[in-house]
């Protein structure tokens, strides 16, 4: 594997690792120590990143699936008011809701790329963590294309990495990850979201740099 793919291989990790680490926690999420693995994913990539991914894995210690459950769902899922909702029609769309008209063209981004929510699958299309995955995909079909040699392929999906990302991640990643450090209240959930904030702008700069 060249350093190139080695590098898609990376980010299709980290993407997938991160939106983990945003739907409700679950054992596995302690017993594959996610964060842990993330940790080491990022350390050849940036130290930021890196020391933000220990951080979260360092909360853990002090967390067990229930209590930190609690915590994503007072940060994430109410049912009083949320301290920061994961939707990005909540920060991108006048009406301030969730299924506004961001939500519908995010779907359409993701159809137009071959992709379609499983029925069973009831989270909307715009939750950070579903977009995290999709991120994911987009990293693995950019190594695809990378281990065949086709670079009018590689090219084509890191173009639609960087419309995604301007389009419908970036605009609402500083205003939602902010709400959850500025919460306080949540070590995991803060070290996440500073590392995934850090990562995601530094990934959306150097596929820029690809692009040139």
């Amino acid at each position: 594997m060249s350093k190139i793919q080695t590098i898609s291989a990376t980010r299709e990790d980290v993407y997938r690792l991160l939106a983990a680490c945003f739907y409700p926690p679950s054992t596995a999420l302690f017993e594959e120590n996610c964060c842990a693995t993330l940790a080491a994913l990022l350390e050849p990539v940036t130290l930021d990143t890196a020391r933000y991914a220990r951080e979260a894995s360092d909360a853990m210690i002090n967390e067990s699936p229930e209590s930190l459950a609690v915590e994503h769902a007072r940060l994430f899922i109410g049912p009083f008011q949320l301290a920061a909702p994961p939707y990005g029609s909540i920060y991108l769309d006048d009406a301030k809701t969730v299924m506004g008209d961001s939500t519908a063209r995010v779907a359409a981004f993701y159809n137009s790329c071959g992709l379609h929510l499983a029925d069973d699958f009831y989270e909307l299309p715009d939750h950070f963590a579903v977009e995290l995955e999709f991120m994911s995909f987009l990293a693995f079909k950019q190594r695809e294309a990378e281990v065949s040699g086709d670079t009018d392929e590689v090219a084509r999906i890191v173009s639609l990495q960087l419309e995604f990302l301007g389009r419908f991640l970036m605009p609402w990643l500083e205003p939602f990850t902010t709400a959850i450090i500025n919460d306080g209240e949540a070590p995991f959930y803060q070290a996440i979201s500073r590392c995934s904030s850090a990562f995601i702008i530094a990934d959306y700069t150097a596929l820029k740099l690809c692009e040139q």
